[in-house]
């Protein structure tokens, strides 16, 4: 690894074909000084990251791509995405989305070795596609980013060359958990017994079913990512001190930063591990805690897509549900309101018109209580659904709509 200014990338770069495909960390641990400056050495790209946020280049020239779709590409009319299961997406690189760039946001160097930090994810997996196919390497080394272990450790001779910087990570926003958050979170907790292996989703529900298992013990984490809420249960003693965190990516607030930074309980792999469903299946009462857009009466979720266009992707979903559903004791929970406040519609629908995200989870977890799905014929999980989970409001049109498709 060679450190170079942002003026000498020219030179770095002049060898890619045209229109490359430049990979780069997503999530909130995106270089952008560095990008920013491949983005003024190339006429034109092919953008790849996962969960992109605000501040990406956008001109022409510049085309998005990615499996999983952040704010930060959501609207974009050129938008190219890539339907792809989590665990899968490592394949692409050696198969159809070769990369010619990749781009990384890590440490400085300790003993030969910089280390990923806060975003590992995809990056392992592209970084040897790349390698094998002649392409280059640059990272973006920041002071700031906490050194982090396992896959996220990655030898200085893997990297062509860098640029310093010592600039404060990213945070997101802070999450409210509202009344209703609040509820869906505690009911939810209530299904968890201590010693359960946990993953969670983001958003405001997966935090507030965190914040409700602060009384719990032995808890452990084997989750494609974790935030502030693990620093919760960490302070409440709910943790297994015994048992690693293990995780592909995080985000979170400064606190969260400074104690994953070198913290050996943390340990940080590659999504292709975090993901299999095999290794899934293995952790001891495994509990996974996504959220959905809708569920219909059959108990099909959609948590990808509005009126037609793409919103997020599959992610990891679909491979913890399964993971979670072979698991000893173990259990897939999708949990959402029953009323989307801002449309101002059900979150229930008599049958979903959008592509199908995942489907046949454990159960379905809302403000107003507990589906139970698994296990039951099809009329029975249709009932729990209108009965203990719909918003009151549509409950009778549910049950219409239920008789009409002999559901009930």
């Amino acid at each position: 690894m060679r450190t170079i200014t942002t003026s000498e990338l020219g030179r770095v770069l002049a060898g890619l074909p045209s229109n490359p495909r430049v990979v780069v960390s997503g999530n909130f641990a995106t270089p952008h000084v560095l990008l920013a400056a491949v983005d003024g050495v190339l006429p034109e790209y092919r953008l790849h990251a996962l969960n992109a946020q605000p501040g990406l280049p956008d001109r022409d020239g510049v085309t998005y791509e990615t499996a999983f779709v952040g704010p930060g590409m959501r609207k974009s009319p050129t938008l190219i995405y890539i339907p792809s299961r989590l665990s899968l997406v490592p394949r692409l690189f050696g198969a159809t989305c070769p990369p010619d760039v990749v781009l990384l946001h890590t440490s400085p160097p300790v003993d030969g070795k910089v280390s990923l930090g806060i975003e590992v994810n995809i990056l392992p997996a592209a970084i040897e596609a790349v390698r094998a196919r002649g392409g280059v390497v640059i990272a973006q080394v920041n002071a700031q980013m906490p050194y982090t272990f396992g896959d996220a450790e990655i030898d200085v001779d893997d990297i062509d060359v860098a640029i310093e910087v010592d600039s404060a990570l990213t945070s997101p926003g802070a999450m409210e958990i509202d009344d209703v958050s609040a509820a869906i979170g505690d009911r939810v907790a209530t299904r968890v017994a201590d010693g359960s292996t946990m993953q969670l989703g983001i958003g405001a529900v997966p935090d507030a079913v965190l914040s409700g298992l602060t009384g719990r013990r032995g808890l452990r984490v084997w989750s494609e990512m974790f935030s502030d809420g693990v620093l919760e249960l960490d302070r409440a003693g709910a943790l297994d001190p015994d048992a690693e965190l293990v995780s592909s990516f995080l985000f979170g607030s400064p606190e969260l930063y400074g104690w994953v930074d070198r913290n050996p309980r943390v340990r940080m792999l590659r999504t292709e591990t975090t993901n299999e469903p095999s290794l899934i299946a293995r952790q001891p009462l495994m509990t996974s805690v996504n959220t959905a857009l809708q569920v219909d009466l059959y108990a099909q979720a959609n948590a990808s897509r509005v009126k037609g266009r793409i919103y997020s992707g599959f992610g990891g979903q679909t491979d913890f549900i399964v993971g979670a559903l072979h698991s000893p004791g173990g259990q897939a929970i999708l949990a959402l309101r029953s009323w989307h406040p801002r449309a101002n519609v059900s979150t229930i629908v008599p049958m979903i018109e959008e592509p199908v995200t995942s489907f046949q989870a454990s159960a379905i977890v809302t403000e107003n209580g507990q589906a139970w799905i698994w296990g039951y014929d099809q009329k029975s999980q249709a009932r729990h659904l209108i009965r203990d989970a719909a918003h009151p409001d549509v409950r009778d049109e549910l049950w219409e709509e239920a008789h009409a498709l002999h559901l009930a």
